[in-house]
């Protein structure tokens, strides 16, 4: 027998609606039946960036510089590129660690 869920309650703008699912006091499970969620993609969404400041020798930024250059792109775009690709060559090694681990 599946347990009765809640109600969503209406709210009247964003705002209130995260101060809602951030209380400790409200429980999502209560609300949502998450057996039931489909893992969704949202290809054409692009993702949100920020902005930081980093540090780092002037040979190496040189040498990026250098790089981006005989690419013929912006030398922070190459940098986004490169961290880019090492993040999913890290998620990748990690799904195949998890999956011979079990």
């Amino acid at each position: 027998m599946s347990k009765q869920l809640k109600p969503i309650p209406e709210f009247a703008n964003e705002a209130e609606e995260r101060a809602f699912w951030e209380s400790p006091k409200n429980d999502s499970t209560e609300y949502v039946d998450w057996s039931k969620a489909k893992l969704m993609t949202f290809p054409k969404l692009r993702p949100s960036t920020e902005t930081i400041s980093l540090r780092m020798p002037e040979d190496v930024l040189n040498t990026i510089r250098h790089h981006a250059r005989r690419l013929d792109v912006p030398y922070q775009s190459l940098i986004k590129l490169w961290c880019a690709e090492k993040v999913a060559e890290l998620k990748q090694s990690r799904r195949t660690a998890q999956r011979g681990g079990k």
